[in-house]
């Protein structure tokens, strides 16, 4: 089901009611449905923001649901942070996409329409999960705008492969193999890594699929030069890269609300920098954060941390 954009949780204080420098990121959204998107001519970007309100996957996979509250909670600590946007720039929400009575495949072409529809207006896709199955959809959206012929990067920052088989049910572990499996022009290359997450068989699985990937124990924020070159590499073989973060990748002390929390996961700066770098490839088409689970948060931690780093990625996209 598609729900049309709501001011609702776009809310906070106010210092100026005219000084552009001032506002907010409450005071620069627009709400604009899907169906009125369409191509202006402008050439100054526009942000399109889209949730996915699934955790299905999740609960297929075992794992703590929740997820599918985690847009309204994005958008409503989103709305609060200084916006340092240029005055050129737009960030529209477009609403949301709602599984509806476990139905995620559904919702998974749905959001895929959607994401296409953003694409085909010259906006730049934000999506809000969402289980990590929210990816999926995400990725039907690029190869429907794209068509066949592309070779199309999927860069995942994250803990897990999510490379299960999938012969009984699709869920939130399943995508990267379901995508691979169908998709001869679809390149992975997954960040952080953790051994504690994936058993040897998702390794060989990873390794049969020709995957590359940076284990958790190989980054360092003082030393990335590494892996910014592994990831310009990995760029240069592709025509265009969608990057999705699921924020299990980031250690629980500072991401507690998560379908599964990682001791040993990355630092939020190190996550920073990833995602820096990423959006600043001239091939980055879109993005999306998955697996913030609110109702298992502390005090806001996880989805004020997750508001801060889609405020990264709109001030670092170059395209």
């Amino acid at each position: 089901m598609y729900n049309e954009p709501s001011l609702t949780h776009w809310n906070g204080r106010v210092d100026s009611e005219t000084d552009m420098d001032s506002f907010r990121y409450h005071q620069r959204v627009k709400m604009r449905p899907i169906s009125e998107l369409s191509i202006t001519g402008k050439e100054s970007k526009t942000y399109g923001m889209i949730g996915f309100k699934c955790d299905e996957g999740v609960k297929r996979n075992k794992g703590r649901i929740g997820a599918g509250e985690a847009p309204d909670y994005i958008r409503q600590s989103l709305a609060k942070l200084p916006c340092h946007l240029t005055p050129e720039t737009e960030l529209v929400d477009t609403g949301d996409v709602v599984c509806e009575s476990g139905e995620m495949e559904a919702a998974q072409e749905q959001l895929g329409a959607a994401v296409a529809r953003i694409l085909e207006s010259d906006v730049i896709p934000i999506i809000l999960g969402g289980g990590h199955e929210t990816f999926y959809g995400h990725y039907l959206g690029a190869r429907k705008f794209l068509g066949s012929k592309a070779r199309l990067g999927m860069i995942n920052i994250d803990a897990h492969f999510d490379m299960r088989p999938y012969e009984k049910e699709s869920s939130s572990g399943t995508m990267f193999k379901q995508i691979l499996d169908k998709d001869q022009n679809c390149r992975y290359l997954c960040v952080g890594i953790q051994k504690q997450g994936n058993t040897k068989a998702l390794f060989k699985t990873a390794e049969k699929n020709k995957v590359e990937y940076i284990l958790e124990e190989e980054l360092s924020l003082n030393d990335m030069e590494d892996t910014k070159h592994r990831i310009n590499e990995f760029a240069k073989e592709n025509d265009f890269i969608i990057l999705t973060l699921c924020t299990d990748v980031i250690d629980s002390a500072y991401a507690p609300g998560v379908s599964a929390p990682s001791p040993f996961g990355l630092d939020p700066k190190l996550v920073r920098s990833l995602l820096r770098h990423v959006v600043a490839n001239e091939k980055i088409l879109s993005f999306d954060i998955s697996e913030v689970n609110p109702s298992l948060d502390e005090n806001n931690k996880t989805v004020t941390l997750a508001a801060h780093l889609v405020n990264e990625v709109l001030l670092h996209v170059i395209s």
